[in-house]
């Protein structure tokens, strides 16, 4: 601090809560959690602005002090800043929050765009890449602006919004080609003919009911129980001959 007061460089720094700081801001922090007892609010902020001087500073300086009441109790936070005018209020939330929104923003551009990925060789090549997440990096702050207050995406991440906005899921099917996939037969009405009918009842007809042409070619096994002697009892099957008829329907 005493070397941007040499070199005429104004500041804002974030300070330690200390003892003497919080004994400074009592009447403040009293009223501030009042009010939200009283009104029964979630948040009551307030701020209040003090002069102090630390053990290791050479004078006096300019301290603002957030003070913020909720139902799991009372915080306050301290700034030092070399200014002499505006409010405490403008101090903190106008331009001590812009600097934490600015290292938000900056995170969000490092960590959720991977822009620190620059593990090309060319330097060249590692500015073009830096570019390219600079870009994306503008594209999801655009669409997050215009997103209504209202919502609850208006402050979302990149991350959170890139997974509920732009990416989409998707099912792929690995089809059969056209040439190899056969088509299918529409069901017919079982047609059967004299011919057919007058063939032997051995015959297997096909799947849609048509007669083939050639007989079925799995043997029938038939019993003969005649000339069955009687002392034992024994089976003989023979296999039965099958001829085609001649008149058959070409």
């Amino acid at each position: 601090m005493a070397w941007c007061e040499n070199n005429g460089i104004d500041y804002i720094f974030g300070l330690p809560g200390t003892k003497p700081l919080i004994r400074k801001v009592d009447e403040a922090a009293d009223i501030v959690r009042t009010t939200r007892a009283i009104e029964d609010e979630e948040v009551v902020r307030g701020y209040a602005e003090i002069r102090h001087k630390a053990g290791s500073w050479n004078r006096e300086r300019r301290a603002v002090a957030r003070i913020e009441a909720t139902r799991l109790g009372l915080d306050i936070r301290f700034v030092v800043t070399s200014l002499d005018f505006g409010s405490a209020q403008w101090i903190y939330e106008s331009l001590y929050c812009a600097r934490g929104q600015a290292e938000n923003l900056i995170k969000l551009h490092k960590s959720q765009l991977a822009s620190d990925r620059t593990s090309c060789r060319s330097a060249l090549a590692n500015q073009v890449r830096l570019v390219l997440h600079t870009a994306a990096y503008w594209l999801m702050l655009t669409v997050r602006e215009a997103i209504p207050k209202a919502r609850d995406l208006a402050g979302a991440e990149f991350s959170t919004l890139r997974l509920r906005l732009i990416k989409i899921a998707a099912r792929v099917i690995e089809m059969p080609p056209a040439s190899a996939s056969p088509s299918p037969r529409p069901a017919q009405k079982p047609i059967y003919s004299k011919a057919c009918l007058a063939r032997s009842p051995h015959l297997d007809r096909d799947r849609w009911g048509m007669c083939p042409d050639r007989p079925s070619r799995s043997p029938q096994r038939v019993h003969n129980k005649s000339n069955r002697p009687r002392g034992r009892e024994t089976r003989t099957t023979t296999r039965a001959s099958y001829q085609t008829p001649q008149n058959h329907l070409q």
